[in-house]
């Protein structure tokens, strides 16, 4: 009989955190599997001792990076989302449930660990000139171009700055960081309405399209170490204020490998036959073309949240099933947050780059939590290089 043990003894046993050993099987390199209490996972120990002994001999360097760097080996720790056995959880709870029926503002206040009051009252923002001034500069260009040079001039650090400390200015700071991240989309002053109510007037929605906005928000708000929230907590390192957390988070995530991936499915989409995708995608796979927005590293079997945005949508939107279907019979791919994004917004008819925006904003609250959280280690994120060039 096969011999198990509990979190505690295979953390012990590897020599990390048990976090650290969530994280490991998020990744796929040791797997959990339920116990006596179903609260409770269990780990072959066979199993962990072979990572343990591969974590002992070691790799060269360079493949110690390159794994680290790709969908591999954690690089710090965090306890603010959990991505395992192909559902993904903020601090403990499961953001599908949670996207049910809450409001971006309440994941924000969970994953920040402050009173959403407080976060989020009743007043909004201060308006400013300039910012206002530069949206009407940025004229007929994309909102999803023009959100980050908005923000850096609506925002101001000094609300937000690192040597804030009182709970109630921080709150309120980082809640006006959203809010006014969420003006700069729809080139408005900022608001005090659940922001995902301002998405929906703003783009003419109705109510139960206003909810796929709110749940999407919510999906979207938080996804363990991506790229953009890496670059968040290397900023917050620095002392930097939160608004500068945003600012470099919203850079990385203009990346087609991150958030503008939903441009490249936006493409795709375009390329296609909507009646009869299959020939299309048959035909860009032979030329040796990818399909944006389809497969994840994390989700083996579909991402979670793509899957629950999509179920509430292709029943009245066909067009997004077909070509799903299709994507699956010629690849086995499962369609990611990105596809699911395009999808709603081609469902609700938003406007072009709404995808993006809804990303965005909604990433916006995981930003924060992570420089929030980052700030708490009192830590400098500077890693060392691994040298490849020519030595004197």
């Amino acid at each position: 009989m096969a011999d198990y043990m509990d979190a505690r003894q295979a953390a012990d046993r590897l020599g990390v955190s048990r976090q650290t050993l969530y994280a490991y099987v998020s990744r796929g390199l040791i797997k959990a599997v339920p116990g006596d209490d179903p609260r409770q996972s269990c780990y072959l120990a066979d199993a962990v001792e072979q990572l343990a002994e591969t974590r002992r001999r070691g790799r060269k360097p360079r493949e110690i990076a390159k794994a680290t760097l790709d969908w591999g080996m954690p690089v710090l720790e965090s306890g603010l989302t959990l991505i395992e056995s192909g559902e993904c959880f903020y601090r403990g709870r499961n953001a599908v449930e949670l996207s049910r029926s809450a409001s971006l503002e309440d994941i924000a206040a969970h994953l920040w660990q402050l009173p959403a009051k407080s976060a989020f009252p009743r007043r909004a923002p201060m308006s400013i000139k300039a910012y206002v001034d530069l949206a009407a500069q940025a004229g007929d260009a994309p909102a999803a171009e023009t959100l980050l040079p908005l923000f850096a001039v609506a925002a101001r650090d000094e609300p937000t700055s690192a040597w804030r400390t009182d709970p109630v200015s921080v709150a309120r700071g980082s809640g006006d960081l959203v809010r006014i991240l969420a003006a700069c989309a729809l080139r408005q002053p900022p608001q005090s309405a659940p922001i995902h109510r301002q998405l929906a007037e703003a783009w003419n929605v109705d109510s139960s399209g206003a909810d796929l906005i709110r749940q999407a928000l919510v999906l979207c708000a938080d996804h363990e170490l991506n790229a953009s929230s890496f670059t968040a907590r290397c900023v917050a390192s620095t002392g930097a204020s939160l608004k500068a957390v945003i600012v470099g988070a919203l850079a990385a995530l203009s990346g087609i490998r991150h958030g503008a991936a939903t441009t490249q499915v936006e493409a795709l989409w375009n390329s296609i036959d909507p009646d009869a995708p299959a020939k299309a995608l048959r035909d860009r796979l032979q030329t040796g073309g990818a399909l944006p927005g389809f497969g994840h590293p994390l989700y083996p079997d579909g991402d979670i949240r793509a899957k629950v945005l999509l179920s509430a949508i292709t029943p009245g939107f066909p067009e997004a099933a077909r070509l799903v279907t299709a994507a699956a019979d010629l690849t086995g791919a499962a369609p990611s947050i990105d596809f699911a994004l395009v999808a709603l917004r081609r469902h609700l008819q938003l406007p072009e780059g709404a995808a993006f925006l809804l990303f965005a904003i909604g990433r916006s609250a995981g930003w924060i939590a992570h420089g929030l959280e980052q700030r708490a280690t009192n830590q400098l994120i500077r890693p060392r290089a691994l040298y490849t060039g020519k030595r004197h």
